[in-house]
């Protein structure tokens, strides 16, 4: 295999994580460090550039290897203030608003179909109600205490049940809002109604800021003098960066034919929570489109140790789309954390389970050829990478590189 790009332009889409640029850009440029030792590079990072009405930042990548180098420039589109104003909502309202749509869910055999795709993810979308039954039940003890309490005192019926509902709510709220930092519950359930809403067309400042994308994404492929242009749509960034690229050809059907070579690459993808949901026909309508278009590239990395992903799925066929024989994506690549991950802490490694996640853009520790820096890095396209991965590692691997040895990050630090 053959070195192929010199210049590359990134386009990352975020999933549904309140952390914005700051944290972003310092995450990149301490796995790009890291990188850097493992594959013998020479790594070099600008500062990230806003736009003027701050929905985008960019920063660009120098990087040389033994007989290659890049200029990458990469382009973070921007969601925090959106989903900020989620997190604004008061508790009693995320909690109601999320326990109703989780039943809808259930109800209309969305949950079902999601157990029976993957059970794992079924687990993971039905956490946040667990731990909200628990929490209820622990509220119930004081509610309890302050009945028996009122009785024994002779208090009338009324004021005692009034005192224990007051003290049962009071004891939700807190348990909520005090044990968050542990549980996620009510980030969950807000990317649940986040989710569930963007599927029925119900958040319009989300659909203009995907148009604003899409016009930028079409920009960037008339424009840009790079020879490879990957749209990176990491968690539920997936279905975000689906609905982007597909907007992008509806602008410019011929995205893709003339200028660099255009690539979608979906990691940790929860595309189903979308796609299941009867009311998102025009989604999956996407999803066919991009199966069967003939110039852009669709690249699905899974992975079975991370529960918040679709293991092993067929990103068309599992929504039940029938694309034909034109079809000619994704090409769907599974990989084994086991393998990118150092065996000194791995066990440790699996049970993290925000910090797998967050393993499909963050640094290998041993040599592997879908390390995400060397992806937006390397010399070698993605598509070929695809294709070949273990010519791919050859055309970009140290001679001896050494194996980093990085100290497990803690789970409540990576936020889907």
């Amino acid at each position: 295999m053959s070195v192929r790009v010199q210049r590359r332009h990134v386009i990352y889409v975020q999933g549904y994580d309140p952390r914005g640029l700051a944290q972003y850009y310092r995450l990149f440029r301490t796995e790009l460090r890291k990188s850097a030792v493992l594959y013998g590079l020479q790594a070099k990072i600008g500062r990230p550039q806003t736009t003027d009405d701050n929905t985008m930042a960019s920063w660009s990548i120098d990087t040389q290897g033994r007989d290659w180098q890049t200029r990458v420039t990469y382009d973070f589109l921007r969601w925090e203030d959106l989903i900020k104003s989620d997190f604004a909502v008061p508790i009693w309202r995320t909690v109601l608003h999320g326990f109703t749509i989780y039943c809808r869910a259930f109800f209309s055999g969305v949950i079902p179909r999601i157990w029976k795709a993957h059970w794992r993810f079924g687990m993971f979308i039905t956490y946040p109600h667990f731990v909200l039954l628990n929490l209820v039940i622990w509220s119930a003890l004081p509610a309890w205490l302050v009945a028996t309490a009122a009785s024994y005192f002779g208090a009338p019926t009324p004021i005692k049940w009034t005192a224990a509902i007051a003290v049962f709510f009071v004891a939700l709220w807190a348990l909520l809002k005090y044990t968050e930092k542990r549980t996620y519950a009510l980030y969950l359930m807000s990317d649940t109604i986040f989710t569930w809403q963007f599927a029925h067309r119900a958040r319009p400042e989300w659909d203009r800021r995907i148009d604003r994308f899409a016009q930028h994404l079409v920009e960037v492929a008339r424009t840009s003098d790079a020879e490879e242009l990957v749209v990176v749509g990491h968690s539920s960034g997936s279905f975000l960066g689906v609905e982007i690229m597909a907007r992008a050809l509806a602008i410019d059907p011929d995205l893709g034919r003339r200028g660099p070579r255009v690539v979608l690459l979906t990691l940790g993808a929860d595309l189903p929570i979308v796609g299941f949901i009867p009311a998102s026909k025009p989604f999956r309508e996407h999803l066919r489109q991009l199966a069967v278009a003939p110039a852009t590239d669709w690249v699905d990395v899974q992975s079975r140790k991370d529960v918040m992903n679709f293991y092993p799925f067929d990103p068309i066929a599992g929504h039940g789309i029938d694309a034909g024989p034109a079809r000619r994506n994704p090409t769907v690549v599974p990989i084994r954390f086991r393998d990118m991950i150092d065996p000194a802490h791995y066990n440790s490694f699996r049970w993290q389970f925000f910090r797998v996640h967050f393993q499909f853009v963050m640094a290998s520790e041993r040599p592997h050829p879908f390390d995400f820096n060397m992806i937006v890095c390397g010399p070698i396209a993605l598509a070929d990478r695809a294709a070949d991965p273990d010519a791919a590692l050859a055309a970009s691997n140290h001679p001896d590189p050494p194996t980093i040895r990085t100290p497990p990050l803690s789970s409540t630090s990576l936020p889907r």
